[in-house]
């Protein structure tokens, strides 16, 4: 993501405002209560009233109350109906399959900003609630480990009570985009909302006439009926919910061929697709750019979404990533700039997306890989030397320690400000202890390293010790102790190289923006 410090707000991969010089910030979510048996024909909105049984969370330093413990779901099975306007909430249905890895009397889900209708377990009616930011659905009869279960949901999504928060729907000039990163796609459906857990999603979009929906993954079918039609996709590797994508708007789809015959798709403004077609037609070419980085592109499809919306931040949504439209037709923005955080956002399907962080605390793995590939996309196309901002950045790195923390251990977010772990320390400042490593191992060790993570982690998560274990293996030489360091550090290591590379006291960079990055 990148975020945009002229908004303040989040993106899971570029921020911008002046070029080159910038950082992330900022913020996100609340949660409801409320009693309700299924057995009752009364709706019940999750947002009041106590509850006697509790939220639950998979223990994320970050993010404590963001998981839930006793499931691996499987699946997701989400159905949207838009009502053509933003000002009302879509009816949905959401069915999770999953196995139990516990004993359990009661299922919680992360889900709030919905109004709850009904709940399923395995095809009978359950009992639910809400608990902080959880549905607590307790099943007619309890469900031992080991077995498969299915869960469906019927509830509303609401991009109205959503509107003020730090995402999930983001409204657009002509309809609706979701933004989950880090920790919102539980304000759009009830999931387990943790990157540890990635699932199987497929989606059903129903809109009326005239409207185009898009989803990640593969299109399986549009069906219209009357006057509206409902748009189906599927993915076809696992996801994590916050990479999960839904636009729904009046949106031209773009079809173009990637390397390797790689489908692809833009959507886009349908009065725009002229003006943005320079740009997007500039994809393959950084797809085949990325490839002959780290290898083939691990996804069945990609493409931009851009959005007629105001959102601070680019977002790497998995095969589909998300733009504010004003990135491609602000004049201010070098063209070099544009597309150093187009490549932001591709290399997140490498870094990010197909191996996802195990905990938010490793998210550095996400963020740090992306300012280093933008980076390295500058220098190499545009003739912005990577050394000259590694050189900034590590003037700027023990200030940025101390506001965020080190990279692999971010101070946690502030109260009301969920996205605050978006900080430089993890952009620019994790992009630094890729340098340093390129630099203390040996440029052909550290490529051999890139392509290893990404092929052995492909569809799965990783840890930051899985990280420092392969470069361990992959270098031939315990580096423990340097990425202890590099990554744990209160203060930032000398660089490998550059004795001469100093820090600058907070005096000599006051009122100077860091370095710019993004989500």
């Amino acid at each position: 993501m990148l975020l945009n410090p002229r908004v303040g707000l989040r993106a899971c991969s570029a921020s911008r405002t002046q070029p080159r010089n910038q950082s992330r910030t900022q913020p996100r979510v609340s949660r409801h209560r409320k009693v309700a048996l299924l057995a009752s024909a009364v709706s019940v909105c999750l947002c009041a009233a106590a509850a006697p049984t509790g939220s639950l969370g998979v223990g994320d330093r970050l993010y404590p109350d963001l998981g839930n413990p006793g499931y691996d779901v499987a699946s997701y099975d989400l159905s949207f109906t838009y009502p053509g306007t933003n000002d009302k909430p879509l009816q949905a249905v959401t069915t999770i399959d999953a196995w139990t890895t516990a004993d359990l009397d009661r299922i919680n889900l992360d889900f709030t900003h919905g109004t709850v209708q009904t709940v399923e377990v395995d095809g009978r009616p359950a009992a639910f609630t809400s608990a902080g930011e959880d549905l607590v659905v307790t099943p007619a009869h309890g469900i031992a480990k080991g077995n498969w279960t299915r869960i469906t949901v019927r509830h509303t999504s609401d991009p109205v009570s959503a509107k003020d928060q730090e995402g999930g729907w983001v409204r657009t000039s002509d309809g609706l985009v979701m933004a989950n990163q880090a920790d919102a796609a539980h304000l759009v459906f009830p999931c387990n909302d943790h990157p540890s857990d990635k699932a199987m999603f497929t989606f059903h979009i129903t809109a009326p006439n005239g409207y185009t929906a898009v989803a990640n993954g593969l299109p399986a079918g549009a069906d219209r009926i009357g006057r509206t039609t409902t748009w189906t996709y599927r993915t076809q590797h696992p996801m994590a919910t916050e990479l999960a994508q839904v636009s729904i708007g009046r949106s031209a789809v773009l079809h173009r061929e990637g390397p390797h015959g790689l489908p692809m798709r833009d959507v886009v403004p349908g009065t725009d697709a002229k003006a943005l077609e320079p740009w997007l037609a500039k994809t393959p070419g950084q797809i085949a750019w990325m490839e002959s980085k780290v290898g083939k592109f691990p996804f069945e499809m990609y493409g931009v979404l851009t959005a007629q919306a105001s959102t601070g931040f680019e977002l790497e949504t998995q095969t589909l990533s998300l733009f504010e439209e004003n990135l491609f037709t602000e004049p201010a923005y070098p063209k070099w700039y544009v597309e150093s955080i187009m490549v932001h956002e591709l290399s997140h399907q490498w870094f990010g997306d197909s191996v996802s962080p195990h905990t938010w605390s490793d998210v550095w793995l996400n963020e740090g890989h992306a300012t280093w590939y933008e980076e390295l996309y500058a220098e190499e196309t545009a003739h912005r030397p990577m050394k000259d901002r590694m050189k900034a950045a590590y003037s700027a790195s023990d200030r940025w320690r101390e506001a965020g923390g080190p990279p692999a251990r971010p101070k946690p977010p502030a109260r009301g400000q969920k996205i605050g772990i978006f900080r430089p320390n993890v952009y620019d400042g994790a992009a630094l202890v890729l340098y340093a490593l390129r630099q203390e191992i040996g440029r052909p060790a550290f490529e051999r390293l890139e392509r290893t993570w990404v092929r052995e982690h492909r569809d799965s998560t990783a840890t930051t010790a899985d990280f420092v274990q392969l470069a361990s293996t992959v270098s031939g030489r315990d580096l423990s102790g340097f990425f202890k360091a590099w990554l744990y550090g209160e203060k930032t290591p000398p660089m490998p190289g550059h004795p001469d590379w100093k820090q600058q006291a907070p005096s000599e960079t006051a009122g100077r923006e860091a370095p710019r990055s993004g989500r």
